[in-house]
């Protein structure tokens, strides 16, 4: 089935006119809408935002900052395999840790045991499908008892909330992702939000080479404003398209006897609509193999097992008004 990028017709006029003054005004990186787009991220995520051309750069910004070359970090093997490579090609010692079966997300329970075994400096908390982990309230009271930095990885989470919080918010810093099948899109892309004031300087930095001051080392991991352009527009639309998604699984579900179902307290962003039977017209899975068995780990980890063989995903693209 072929995947349908989120974005709605409507807005062709106004991203073509902010276009348009990127091409008449000669500016077209660390420009105007590069400083809007994270305002309007930050708006709406109610804390600090720094863009990046990919979650990549902004997921190494904060590992960087936090220093966690040579030491442990814990990490559910239910994800991309993006969370741990990053994580080992930045020098840490990844260890991972299995998921819940009813949220797919990584376990407060065998967390804390991996804990007492690894002693980590730093555990990765992955937001899977859409929704907000539930385990996310004991797991940030947890990190901060033990003194262990929490990375939110929220690259699924745009526009869920706990009782009106949302993601990024739990953690030390919290890192979304913008690539082509995600809930907004601007293509490629990624960003970093933080209430760390020293993170968000670094990360602004770290992004441009280290400038303009010069104190650190960096990478070229800019958002051109072409692409800030698209994700201002984005941002704009994100409200809409949880809603429609929000409505459509309201409609669908009761086809459906065995599927994720979310607390009260919370709204999905419904990346993924994810159902435990299977289905004639899956757009597949989330994550088809756990990441320990992509690194040749050996560690038992029986939830990501049965969950990786035991859910599917059924279409769920939001299709704007044609103008």
């Amino acid at each position: 089935m072929k995947f349908k990028i989120a974005f709605d017709p409507k807005d062709k006029t106004k991203l073509f006119k902010y276009w348009d003054e990127i091409i008449e005004n000669n500016v077209w990186s660390e420009g105007k809408f590069t400083k809007k787009f994270e305002e309007k991220w930050a708006i709406y995520n109610s804390i600090d935002a720094v863009s990046f051309s990919s979650w990549s750069g902004a997921a190494e910004a904060a590992l960087q900052y936090f220093k966690l070359q040579n030491e442990t970090i814990l990490c559910p093997s239910n994800t991309y395999q993006a969370t741990p490579m990053l994580s080992k090609l930045n020098g840490s010692n990844v260890k991972f840790v299995d998921c819940n079966k009813n949220d797919l997300c990584i376990s407060y329970d065998d967390l804390v045991e991996k804990v007492k075994k690894y002693k980590p400096k730093a555990i990765w908390v992955v937001h899977i499908g859409g929704h907000i982990a539930f385990d996310i309230e004991k797991i940030s009271k947890f990190c901060k008892e033990k003194n262990i930095i929490l990375i939110e990885d929220c690259a699924h989470a745009h526009g869920a909330s706990l009782n009106g919080k949302k993601a990024g918010l739990w953690g030390d810093a919290g890192i979304y992702s913008l690539f082509a099948t995600k809930t907004i899109s601007t293509g490629e892309g990624g960003l970093l939000v933080s209430k760390n004031a020293d993170l968000i300087n670094y990360a602004k930095e770290y992004r441009n080479y280290g400038k303009t001051r010069n104190k650190i080392l960096g990478k070229n991991f800019r958002m051109s404003e072409f692409t800030a352009a698209l994700g201002c527009i984005q941002v704009e639309r994100l409200n809409d398209i949880v809603e429609w998604k929000n409505n459509y699984v309201i409609k669908e579900i009761n086809k459906y006897t065995n599927y994720l179902k979310i607390p009260k307290n919370m709204i999905s962003g419904y990346y993924k609509f994810i159902i435990f039977e299977e289905i004639k017209n899956s757009v597949g899975k989330v994550y088809e193999t756990g990441c320990h068995k992509i690194f040749n780990e050996d560690v038992r980890l029986p939830n990501t097992d049965w969950v990786n063989k035991n859910h599917w995903c059924p279409p769920l693209f939001y299709k704007g008004e044609e103008i």
